[in-house]
């Protein structure tokens, strides 16, 4: 049995939305969270006198929740077309690599939402067997799509009721702990964003059919008719959940985001993931930009301005964001403050920090079907705790100054 109490002198209620501050004292257990108080009172617990003792330097707050990552990417600029040709081996391997440095950030839960073949089963294997530390990982496996769909070089197409219905019992059979569905077209060269790739019928056996075996549902959306046919199909979670139309433009949908809101449909905006590749353009010095380069930046501050808008009507109407990165997709790489950035991003768009915070914790786990486990401090729940210099709640980007991971009650980075 292993015991440890870490203490320290704030803490961040993700529930609640409030910041204790005043020392505090977390009890664990092996890896499960068995008393948070005072540490007058943690020190008369029957578990105290043999515990490990550890201090925190910082705010005290859950480890991150990391709710769409696709961890067999490379975040240099390679297209998914080009990617897929990849060996499956190399991707493993490169997978793992990229949960250690998610972990080494803070990330102690991701979901991975699309692997090519078995490649993603393969990193989970590697980390149940402990051959790497890792963060929790939620896997897909391959996206359901359809002939000529957004990543149907992925391994996994479906065209029908019956073809769909199956599809979801070969991915629970390989291993996958959800489903991802790729609703619309994306950056695949063959797929269409301006239609919904699934009709009603199809998305719907698909969803019942994950929902039969306990598995929740997530779906890769850029335009308002395949977001309204996701929802009537009952999908958990929208991935990127953009309001474009069929002529490319964004025009929100007023009635949708008011039924979504009513129903508790989770949106994982995915607002950094273009952004990243900006902020690396403008790294630059100006002389060293190319003409299409520059173009490229003023075409995202006009877009960006315009989703602005769009996101704030969507959090207005009262629908959750939950923070998911999308990362190690396109230039966008695992590690380091990817996951920050995206959380910074909410603040971006109208959150508030603290807010911005519960979104890349609770409310992401939410989405993960595991807000029962992480995403909160509190007794009963499995010990995965950062703390970080500075104060979030009010400056975001403290975020990125993490000192302490402890994953699963494992201290995996202490730094005073």
């Amino acid at each position: 049995m292993s015991v440890k109490v870490f203490s320290g002198n704030r803490m961040i209620d993700t529930v609640k939305g409030s910041v204790i501050e005043k020392k505090i004292s977390i009890l664990v257990e092996n890896e499960i969270i068995v008393a948070i108080d005072s540490p007058d009172k943690i020190s008369s617990h029957p578990l105290f006198e043999n515990s490990e003792k550890i201090e925190l330097s910082g705010t005290i707050l859950p480890g991150l929740v990391d709710c769409h990552v696709h961890l067999i990417g490379f975040g240099d600029g390679t297209p998914g077309d080009v990617l897929v040709k990849t060996d499956d081996n190399l991707l493993a391997i490169n997978g793992a690599q990229n949960a250690i440095k998610h972990l080494d950030s803070g990330v102690t839960t991701l979901r991975d939402l699309g692997a090519k073949n078995m490649s993603g089963y393969m990193i989970k294997e590697a980390s149940n067997r402990g051959i790497i530390q890792t963060p929790d990982l939620i896997m897909s496996g391959r996206p359901i799509t359809i002939i000529g769909g957004h990543l149907n070089w992925f391994g996994e197409v479906a065209t029908g009721v019956d073809e769909c219905i199956a599809s979801v019992r070969r991915l629970v059979r390989d291993g996958s702990d959800m489903i991802k569905i790729t609703a619309t077209g994306g950056s695949t060269g063959t797929s269409n964003t301006r239609v919904p790739s699934f009709n009603l019928n199809e998305m719907k056996a698909i969803v019942d059919e994950a929902h039969k075996f306990q598995i929740h549902t997530a779906a890769h959306c850029v335009n308002t008719e395949g977001i309204r046919i996701a929802f009537e199909a009952g999908v958990d979670t929208i991935i990127h959940g953009r309001f474009v139309n069929t002529e490319g433009k964004l025009e929100f949908d007023q009635k949708l985001a008011d039924e979504m809101a009513e129903k508790g449909v989770l949106i994982n905006a995915t607002l950094h993931q273009g952004r990243d590749r900006i902020w690396q353009l403008q790294s630059k010095d100006e002389s060293e930009l190319t003409d299409s380069e520059k173009e490229e930046i003023a075409v995202f501050n006009n877009n960006w301005e315009e989703a602005t808008k769009v996101w704030q009507k969507v959090m207005d109407a009262g629908i959750q964001l939950v923070s998911g990165s999308d990362a190690s997709w396109q230039y966008y790489k695992l590690g380091g403050t990817s996951f920050q950035d995206e959380i910074h991003a909410h603040v971006s768009i109208g959150m508030s920090p603290m807010e911005a915070i519960q979104s890349g914790t609770i409310y992401s786990a939410k989405s993960c079907w595991v807000e029962d486990q992480v995403g909160s401090l509190e007794v009963g729940k499995v010990a995965s705790i950062i703390s970080v210099e500075g104060k979030p709640e009010k400056n975001i980007t403290d975020l990125r100054n993490v000192k302490s991971v402890i994953h699963r009650g494992r201290v995996h980075k202490l730094l005073n």
